[in-house]
């Protein structure tokens, strides 16, 4: 790493904003100088954190541009609710700030489509933007990617993926965007499932068909699915499975197994619990390798800003798992398989996908 000295506004100063001030707060060539949040208590509680973990006092904001007018920023960190991300990144990006956007990239896929040509015109002037999808630098991840692309679980055949978590009524109360279409874009899937998504597109490729079923099972005061399952086909000719729910109370594992004819492998909240590779049956050691995480994927950012480069995470993965995300929502909307590729492109983006959420019966 360069000498420089990373100054960062985090925008948003909730539970994941306090994780990415922690995770700045921990290394050496950064610093958060400003916080940005309409919540005068948000914004004044996460400084405090900073202060008594020895960071310098940020300044405090209620607007993103008061906060680039105001302070020596050099990197925006966009943590707000998901379905204000594409515009408050865009903002900075027209400031020439580099950028790291928490995930969803937006819920909107006009928006994230928009969002993602003004940071390839920005990548050509040198400026960093990347989108948040920490496991994909986890160590078991990791190894899995390696032995996909080495060859050495043979012909990909299946994936499956699930996410069974537990979120109270509580939960959702707890703020006025939680659970809604406008500010979370989704329910299980798009909220607590995304991370799960983008792993799977990395492990598997670009998916070319999707069904789906979502529903409301369980939580009757929020507008969106708290439960859905969905298969894919992917581009190689695998196939998959995708379950995502906040209703399996007390709330279960995450997990991703890849199977191909010569291996496969199982990564478990966030740890590989199986290997096997090149035709041989015996489990290899389970890999125990250093967590990953944000801060595995911030050293990924900063080292791109100071060498010059692009980070491993870019924008157009994100708009692909946003897109991945939205086609099973379409999906299940309209009641019958949706092509990827006409979703990424914007061909469903007037369905109402609201209208695609089934109830239980009385």
């Amino acid at each position: 790493m360069a000498d420089a000295q990373h100054q960062v506004a985090i925008v948003g100063c909730g539970i994941i904003g306090r994780t990415h001030a922690d995770t700045i707060a921990a290394r050496p060539d950064a610093t958060v100088t400003a916080l940005v949040d309409v919540d005068e208590g948000a914004r004044e509680a996460l400084a405090a954190r900073l202060k008594e973990a020895g960071q310098p006092e940020p300044k405090v904001y209620d607007d993103l541009p008061a906060a680039l007018s105001g302070s020596e920023v050099s990197l925006v960190a966009i943590c707000t609710p998901s379905g204000t991300h594409a515009d408050l990144a865009e903002q900075a990006l027209n400031d020439k700030k580099h950028v790291v956007v928490e995930k969803p990239l937006d819920v909107d896929p006009a928006r994230a489509r928009r969002f993602g040509a003004a940071a390839a015109r920005a990548a050509s002037q040198g400026v960093v933007v990347s989108v948040i999808s920490q496991h994909r630098f986890d160590a078991g991840s990791l190894v899995v990617k390696e032995a996909i692309d080495s060859g050495r679980f043979g012909q990909l055949t299946s994936c499956v993926a699930t996410v069974a978590w537990w979120r109270s009524d509580e939960y959702y109360a707890s703020a006025d965007w939680r659970g809604t279409w406008a500010q979370d874009g989704g329910g299980a899937l798009m909220n607590q499932g995304v991370h799960t998504v983008d792993l799977m597109l990395w492990f598997m490729g670009r998916p070319v068909q999707i069904q789906a079923q979502a529903v409301r099972s369980t939580h009757h005061a929020i507008e969106v699915e708290d439960t859905l399952v969905a298969t894919l086909t992917f581009e190689s000719g695998a196939v998959g499975t995708l379950h995502a729910t906040t209703a399996a109370f007390p709330g279960g594992r995450t997990r991703v197994s890849v199977h191909g004819t010569e291996g496969g492998a199982e990564v478990e909240d966030d740890l590989l619990r199986r290997l096997n590779v090149d035709g041989v049956k015996d489990e290899a050691p389970v890999d125990a390798g250093p967590p990953g995480g944000h801060e595995a994927q911030y050293e990924d950012i900063l080292t791109a800003i100071a060498e010059g480069g692009q980070p491993g995470l870019s924008v157009r993965d994100g708009i692909e798992a946003l897109a991945t995300v939205r086609a099973v929502y379409i999906a299940s909307t309209l009641q019958r398989p949706v092509k990827f590729l006409d979703v990424l492109e914007g061909r469903y983006d007037d369905v109402e996908v609201s209208r695609g959420i089934r109830l239980p019966p009385n």
